[in-house]
């Protein structure tokens, strides 16, 4: 692994907000304040260098705002981009007699307010979008219409995420909340099924057993204060579990907050099935790596029971963590990146690069040999034995802490808001110092969190 922070003119010197690669040749995509979205060749690091390269291909112009996310299609055939002001754009990629080129396809009008986050349906047809009007959207990308509304939250929605299987949905807020979807199917009579999701799970509270017998609820995330645009959820490619930022828990009232990366199995979202603490600061972006891999040992020390290895990256806003599914302990620690916080991560289709933008105004990149992360596999044939037996994911563990969750609607709104004067002072360059079945009522079980000391 080789790697670091690429000193090129990225967005201006503006802060860059969202970056993606395409996922068939490879073009690293990055969005930022100078309201302009750019195309990179990226170039792997020779033994002089040492670390890989961006070449500047083209820009997109189009958008009259800084550009907050931007996410190729399944295909790649689109590219979706979201800005402040609610600005939402469908980019089509043409071929031309001199190569291709991406057009404007579409303009999405219908958030009031900045995107904050989107992401594509599994099969390129449909897109979720969360923004700071407290809602999230899903679109008819062929129609260019609004499909659903989702306007549970209270406060800013800053990340969504879309099952791989399609069958759920979700999206985290400001408000404290993680809200999971569930698509259910029209009644009996309609001749065309119309996808709807409904929500399924409020993931709130933590309730703490205190010493004397009584106990008091903790908020599982951080509040509007968080000093991020962005809460980047994760599912992971397989479906089998979502991974959820900004977590914060205390195992007393006196205690201090520890931060904290929550992991939910999707056989049940009342409760994180794992905590990933240790950092720092808060988590800000969670990114999963496409591809799979063979494990590399016969008894996992891990606490995933799967028959392949899965990574993925996870970003405070100075640090970047990388875990696999077979270990406990992140399996790389990359810190002092960057002078502002952390914005987005995004990998490459074949495993070979990561790259992390940041609001200091530029990217770094992460190369990896070939087979450095594992021996690639085919995630399909194993897709089933996961999902539809149900299989445990996670080993169990003792009792000790409850996780509360709601199945209705009700949601806890922050006691204060945002004024956009603070939003837009806040977005500028941000200084970080660098350190190294549905029930009716709240269903409340118990897990114990696993302290990862990675200093």
């Amino acid at each position: 692994m080789k790697g670091g922070t690429v000193q090129i003119n990225w967005h201006g010197t503006k802060p860059v907000l969202t970056l993606d690669f395409h996922p068939i040749s490879g073009l690293l995509a990055t969005g930022g304040a100078d309201f302009d979205i750019k195309m990179w060749l990226i170039n792997s690091g020779d033994a002089e260098k040492k670390i890989p390269t961006a070449s500047f291909q083209n820009s997109l112009s189009y958008h009259s705002s800084a550009v907050n996310a931007l996410r190729f299609s399944p295909s790649g055939e689109q590219l979706a981009s979201g800005a402040d002001g609610g600005e939402m754009i469908i980019w089509k990629l043409h071929a031309t007699e001199t190569g291709q080129t991406w057009k404007v396809l579409r303009s999405l009008p219908f958030h009031r307010k900045d995107v904050l986050d989107l992401q594509w349906s599994p099969d390129g047809m449909f897109l979720i979008s969360g923004s700071v009007d407290n809602s999230c959207i899903i679109w008819d990308v062929n129609k260019g219409s609004v499909h659903q509304i989702l306007d549970g939250h209270f406060h800013y929605v800053q990340g969504v995420a879309w099952d791989p299987l399609a069958k759920y949905a979700a999206s985290l807020s400001s408000d404290r909340t993680c809200r999971v979807y569930v698509h259910k199917s029209q009644p009996k009579g309609k001749v065309v099924e119309k996808m709807n999701y409904v929500c399924q799970h409020v993931i709130s509270k933590a309730e703490q057993p205190l010493s004397d017998a009584k106990s008091s609820k903790n908020h599982l995330f951080h509040d509007e204060t968080l000093p991020s645009f962005f809460r980047r959820l994760a599912w992971s490619p397989d479906g089998s579990f979502l991974v959820v930022p900004a977590g914060s828990y205390k195992t007393s009232p006196a205690s201090d907050t520890v931060n904290t990366t929550y992991v939910f199995s999707r056989k049940d979202f009342s409760r994180p099935a794992l905590l990933l603490p240790g950092a720092s600061k808060p988590v800000v972006a969670v990114r999963f790596c496409p591809m799979a891999f063979s494990l590399r040992e016969s008894h996992s020390a891990g606490f995933f029971k799967l028959p392949y290895r899965l990574i993925f990256a996870v970003a405070t806003l100075n640090s970047l963590y990388i875990y696999d599914t077979e270990s406990a302990p992140p399996i790389a620690i990359l810190a002092g990146l960057h002078y502002a916080a952390i914005t987005d991560i995004a990998w490459s289709s074949n495993a070979q690069y990561l790259a992390v933008s940041s609001q200091d105004g530029y990217c770094t990149l992460v190369e990896f040999e070939i087979n450095e992360l594992g021996l690639p596999i085919t995630l399909g044939e194993h897709k089933n034995d996961i999902v539809e037996e149900n299989k445990s994911l996670i080993v169990e563990k003792p009792d000790d802490i409850i996780i509360e969750t709601h199945t209705d609607d009700s949601s806890t709104a922050p006691e204060s808001r945002e004024t956009e004067v603070e939003k837009h002072e806040k977005k500028q360059v941000l200084p970080s110092p660098v350190n190294t079945p549905i029930s009716t009522k709240p269903a409340k079980r118990r897990i114990t969190p696993m302290a990862i000391d990675t200093k």
